[in-house]
């Protein structure tokens, strides 16, 4: 499957955007800023900040692991 820059959180499978937001997490945590993640977590994945900012939104309100326990 190729990603393009035009792809929106929705058509990413969900284990996937799990993933970025797994991903996310652990920069956040690892003592990154939330800007500076993103783009980090963006570059890593194939897909853009904005992505990343739709799928952290995502993430946080259905309390996707690492935050479900």
């Amino acid at each position: 499957v190729v990603l393009t820059e035009l792809a929106v959180p929705e058509e990413l499978p969900e284990d996937r955007r799990r993933e970025v937001f797994a991903a996310l997490v652990a920069a956040q945590d690892g003592g990154l800023a939330v800007a500076a993640s993103r783009e980090k977590v963006a570059a890593e994945h194939g897909v853009t900040v904005a992505q990343v900012a739709q799928i952290e939104k995502e993430g946080l309100q259905a309390q996707w692991p690492p935050l479900d326990g």
